[in-house]
């Protein structure tokens, strides 16, 4: 007796389980995809912001793209390569406080 009770709390608990999933289908995977899609906007922003603190001042260094855009070391050093791999600009020099970027 106690058995049966026990499969029919787990296959209600499967049936319950497999309703929930197809109720909430899309619902955090389109919001996850929604929040890419800001971020790749902010991330395009952040890039123009670089390139036009590059026009207006000539160069640039690491510490002026993290308080320009407000950003932590990495993500400043990935603009700057991103930016260096689209073309848009040249790293001069290869390591330190030497290292900054023009326009090409």
């Amino acid at each position: 007796m106690n058995y049966f009770v026990l499969i029919i709390v787990g296959v209600a608990g499967v049936a319950l389980g497999m309703y929930l999933a197809r109720r909430n289908t899309g619902g955090f995977i389109s919001e996850s995809l929604g929040a890419r899609d800001g971020q790749s906007e902010k991330k395009a922003e952040n890039k123009q912001k670089i390139l036009e603190f590059i026009r207006t001042n000539g160069k640039t260094r690491n510490n002026d793209v993290e308080k320009l855009v407000g950003v932590s070391n990495a993500t400043a050093e990935r603009y700057l390569n991103e930016l260096e791999k689209e073309g848009a600009i040249t790293q001069h020099g290869t390591i330190g406080q030497n290292v900054f970027y023009t326009l090409k």
